[in-house]
């Protein structure tokens, strides 16, 4: 028996995981001022520990604080997106360099793995299942840098953006894997320039389809609202 099994979130905690996915899918309206005293009665919460949960998702960028007027949902900023895209591929191109430095053999060959057992298809998946994928192939590759803060910055990253990548995921499967089997053909040949080259290629290719994706995922949020 596991004795170090991972212990479940305190209610705190789950509080401020079930705010940040309602924050993450957008079910507040961008802009849209949070009513604290309703969304303490949705979730059966008081209005303390809430608070508490409202002030770090502000800290990590999913909500904004305006002085004397309240938590409000973040707006939907196409420059801030082309930041965050743009941030993301500093840091995972720095993450491969490492990663072809520190992985070991059997790291690298799970990840090869697991590109082979999900398969280069969408195989109908969802497009929450696939950007799942696609950020749990990212991460892994951060893990193998053995840089823990970079790890989180990453992962803080993903969340930001997840949404939009949901939007952006349909029909992509196949480009996406192909390309992330070359990011891992250069780090089994331990060629970091490859790889960064790869992998900075991989992301940046995206930039270009932001604002589409923002517009589409606007139009998403307020036909499901």
């Amino acid at each position: 028996m596991n004795t170090l099994a991972k212990k479940p979130p305190s209610r705190a905690e789950s509080l401020y995981l079930a705010v940040k996915e309602m924050a993450i899918q957008f079910e507040f309206k961008p802009g849209e001022r949070i009513n604290e005293v309703e969304l303490a009665r949705q979730l059966g919460a008081s209005r303390t520990p809430l608070r508490e949960a409202l002030n770090r998702l502000v800290a990590e960028g999913f909500l904004v604080l305006k002085q004397g007027r309240g938590f409000f949902c973040r707006d939907l900023k196409p420059r801030e997106m082309f930041e965050l895209y743009q941030f993301r591929a500093i840091l995972e191109v720095a993450a491969v360099r490492l990663a072809c430095e520190q992985a070991t053999e059997q790291e690298v060959a799970e990840l090869a793995r697991f590109l082979d057992e999900t398969g280069p298809d969408e195989g109908g998946r969802s497009s929450e299942e696939l950007v799942s994928l696609d950020e749990y192939f990212h991460e892994k590759v951060m893990a193998l840098s053995r840089n823990m803060e970079m790890s989180r910055t990453l992962e803080n990253i993903n969340a930001r953006i997840r949404y939009f990548r949901w939007v952006d995921m349909d029909s992509k499967r196949q480009g996406t894997q192909h390309e992330h089997r070359e990011v891992v053909r250069a780090i089994v040949a331990r060629d970091a320039e490859l790889a960064a080259h790869h992998m900075n290629a991989h992301i940046v290719r995206r930039l270009d389809q932001i604002t589409a994706a923002i517009k589409e995922s606007f139009s998403r949020i307020y036909l499901v609202g």
